[in-house]
């Protein structure tokens, strides 16, 4: 659901957005009372409606002439968080429908815009918030409903129930639950000061700014300190630089900070970016992992140690560190990963200043919601086309490339197996290998990422083309030396297992080769391509994404859904036959 365009002020008009109700013949939409659009790929004004209808729609397929969007009631209410109005989306519709659109979908949107909002959440005194809903017929309507009665208190007034501060999260998921999200105003404990600014030249002696869009989305979020402020989702491009968002947030707030992150190499990059970045030292940040356990004004943590327990039937004894220190800030590093039991302990912890950062809002889970009413709602992204045009991520080229099984024996295997095993026999197709040959040697010279799911087929890889591996067995201490030379050049090709997925700090890979994805993932998708985004040094030229899938197999099928994700930031998807590959006609020059 990532939209194309940043937040505009309420009330705004859309630049270029008609405010009759037009269509034109030529125009690349069809909008249908369901709520579906569909947009012609291959009409000249595809990019600028795409661009324009996604803050407010999700696509679900992405076939070659004809996409499918959708305009959810999820979408609507952050497209509404993050500033825009119905009158606006409805302009958008009408602008670039080909035509007319459904009489009632005006008011239709309209009426599911204006439930985000009409209930609040405000404070009444230190132990008390307070329902409020000016709307007595409504606020009767939602107190009989059983997922939100049993969260209120007394009865305040005619407009508002009193809510004990320990409920705050879980009524918030209830109210959206049953349609009408709770804008929630009720503030937050201000948490332990901690003196921070931001370097202008970093400690490795670099220069170091942030960046137009960096500073843009931690004011949004920061809010200048307002109760309307600090809870959100800030949705950026990987190699966009989302570490430095939560850095300038930290400097605006000056406070005790939690960072949770997906592994302990994540730990490591955010811990080494912040004592590059800012004026805090190593006795002020900490990292607690399965490693080291340690607690300071800044602390980094791992999702896994969190949700760490010895027994199902036993408590998270790692919980605790929400309570350890008076924190004014707790990051959700990758938001969409957040576990479900993370999800419990920050429906009780709705006092702290929560920022969450993402690529995507997608979760393979549908828990979406979750993230709207737990971490907050989406304050800002920026489409990953207008990052590639200013240079702060780099230009890609995205290929699928399809590969037939090598023999008659593999085939019948394939035919007989079950549907799980099916997806292996495709993903591990040694037939691949060839084409990882081709391309290896294609790029010999430049910085290349094997990534797979199984390892049976990445030692194989590994073995015969002489490349350093590293999986989740392999130590911290190997890990780091590998990347490090793989940053400095010693080491031009990795071969990375899905360790490889998250916050790996590679600024310098330009080629990806896919060769086994997880069951059709948009988040991986969004990951793994941004192993490559980073802005590449003079010469190196564009990033290439290659995928390799096993033709009329269950492989190819969940190809289709993760191809969705690179339509969405607007990437072309070329789709290439191996023969066309291996062929010498295909070959890059030299």
């Amino acid at each position: 659901m990532p939209p194309k365009t940043k937040p505009v002020t309420p009330g705004a008009h859309v630049p270029g957005s008609p405010v009759a109700d037009t269509f034109d013949p030529t125009n690349p939409f069809i909008v249908q009372s369901d709520r579906s659009i569909l947009v012609e790929v291959d009409n000249p004004k595809y990019a600028e409606a795409r661009d324009a209808l996604a803050p407010f729609a999700e696509l679900e397929k992405s076939p070659e002439h004809i996409h499918t969007y959708r305009v959810s009631n999820l979408s609507l209410w952050n497209a509404a968080a993050a500033g825009f109005t119905a009158d606006q989306m409805v302009a958008v519709l009408r602008k670039y429908t080909k035509f007319p659109i459904p009489p009632a979908l005006p008011a239709d949107i309209a009426e599911t815009v204006s439930r985000y909002g009409r209930v609040r959440l405000e404070r009444v005194d230190a132990d008390t918030l307070k329902l409020v809903c000016p709307d007595k017929p409504l606020l009767a309507e939602l107190t009989r409903q059983k997922k939100v009665k049993e969260y209120l208190g007394d009865r305040l007034d005619e407009a508002s129930f009193a809510v004990s501060p320990a409920h705050r999260g879980v009524l918030k998921q209830a109210l959206i639950t049953v349609g009408y999200p709770a804008e929630d105003v009720a503030g937050y404990v201000e948490g332990a000061d901690l003196p921070l600014d931001l370097r202008e030249v970093a400690a490795s002696g670099l220069p170091f700014r942030v960046r137009d869009y960096q500073r843009e989305s931690a004011d949004i979020f920061y809010a200048g300190g307002d109760a309307r402020g600090g809870s959100g989702v800030i949705v950026l491009p990987c190699g966009a630089g989302k570490t430095i968002v939560g850095i300038a947030a930290m400097a605006l707030l000056k406070k005790n900070t939690l960072i949770l992150t997906t592994s302990v190499t994540a730990v490591k990059q955010w811990r080494r970016e912040i004592l590059d970045k800012t004026t805090l030292t190593a006795e002020e940040v900490k990292e607690y992992t399965g490693e080291t356990k340690d607690i300071g004004p800044v602390t980094v943590a791992t999702y896994q140690i969190l949700t760490y327990r010895p027994d199902k039937t036993e408590n998270f004894p790692h919980f605790g560190l929400f309570d350890q220190r008076d924190w004014g800030l707790i990051v959700y590093d990758e938001v969409h990963l957040l576990p479900a039991p993370v999800f419990r302990v920050t429906a009780t912890i709705q006092a702290r200043r929560r920022l969450g950062l993402t690529a995507t809002l997608i979760r393979e889970d549908g828990r979406e919601g979750d993230v709207f009413s737990l971490i907050g709602p989406k304050k800002y992204d920026v489409p990953w086309r207008e990052l590639e045009t200013k240079g702060w991520i780099a230009s890609a080229s995205c290929t699928e490339i399809r590969v037939a099984l090598p023999d008659d024996k593999t085939r019948m295997e394939y035919a007989v197996a079950d549907h799980r095993a099916k997806y292996r026999i495709a993903s591990e197709n040694e037939a691949k290998d060839e084409v990882v040959a081709e391309l290896l040697d294609r790029y010999h010279d430049q910085r290349v990422i094997v990534i797979g799911q199984y390892l049976a087929q990445l030692r194989r890889l590994a073995e015969r083309f002489d490349i350093p591996l590293i999986t989740g067995s392999t130590g911290n201490a190997e890990r780091e030396d590998l990347y490090n030379r793989f940053r400095a050049g010693q080491v031009r090709h990795l071969v990375l297992s899905k360790v490889g997925n998250f916050a790996i700090d590679l600024p310098d890979a330009n080629v990806l080769i896919q060769v086994s994805g997880t069951f059709g993932s948009r988040q991986e998708e969004a990951q793994r391509l941004g192993r490559i985004l980073r802005p590449k040094s003079s010469g190196e030229g564009d990033a290439h994404f290659y995928t390799l899938v096993t033709r009329d197999t269950r492989e190819l099928d969940f190809a289709h859904h993760r191809q969705m994700f690179l339509t969405e930031q607007g990437y072309a998807y070329e789709i290439l036959d191996e023969r066309d590959v291996l062929s010498a006609k295909y070959r890059v020059p030299a």
